[in-house]
């Protein structure tokens, strides 16, 4: 099963841009998925569901824009962003009128590319609920950081995902196999016995050193729960 992260599509043609467009929207949190072409792209659609598409105009089997146009007759209505290098004034009206929310032109500063990124999941409401709490715990799933009165507590990525599926379902029992699912998906094969017990009291000792806020309730022969 899959957290809810934000997944990125990006279409680009040119694989160092592709590589760069990419490591910048990980950085920022993001999980992406990269195409140098359309092929595939309907498919990886028909099963997935992304929260935005970046799109280059200049792509080798159909032009961007076109290729969204056909999206759009289709009934997708996934945002997106034009990155090209279709700079001129015509090329612009072009992009919007075929389906485009937004249009960056080549050479792009990546932060401008985040900035606007952001703003139109704001738009579209994917991150307006981006904050998460329960107790005196405040997870914020754009930038994956927990802080503890307003005290940022350093999280290894398994860590993160382990407090935030429990933060989603509170005074809940989860038992191994749902965690094991839910937070290590396709390294389950790592997974045994002790995996859970090893990472939860990592995680305890994080943001409970001294054991004073008993945040998990073992429930012996099962699980976890979050009170």
């Amino acid at each position: 099963m899959k957290t809810e992260s934000i997944e990125i599509v990006v279409i680009e043609d040119e694989e160092d841009i592709l590589e760069l467009v990419e490591y910048h929207l990980q950085k920022s949190g993001y999980e992406t998925m990269g195409f140098l072409s359309t092929k595939n792209v309907e498919q990886f659609l028909a099963e997935e569901r992304p929260a935005l598409m970046i799109v280059d105009r200049n792509l080798p089997d159909i032009e961007g824009s076109e290729f969204i146009a056909k999206l759009r007759k289709d009934g997708c209505n996934i945002p997106v962003i034009f990155l090209t290098a279709k700079d001129e004034e015509s090329d612009l009206e072009e992009g919007f009128e075929r389906g485009g929310d937004d249009y960056i032109t080549k050479p792009f500063r990546p932060k401008e590319l985040i900035l606007r990124v952001e703003a139109l999941l704001r738009r579209a409401g994917v991150i307006s609920n981006n904050i998460i709490k329960h107790r005196d715990l405040v997870l914020n799933l754009n930038n994956r950081i927990l802080t503890i009165d307003n005290i940022s507590i350093e999280l290894t990525n398994l860590e993160f995902k382990l407090l935030h599926t429990f933060v989603k379902k509170p005074n809940t029992t989860l038992d191994r196999d749902y965690l094991r699912d839910e937070v290590w998906e396709d390294d389950s094969y790592h997974f045994n016995d002790k995996t859970i017990n090893v990472t939860l009291n990592r995680l305890k000792k994080k943001i409970d050193p001294y054991g004073e806020k008993n945040y998990f309730l073992p429930i012996w022969g099962v699980g976890y729960r979050l009170v």
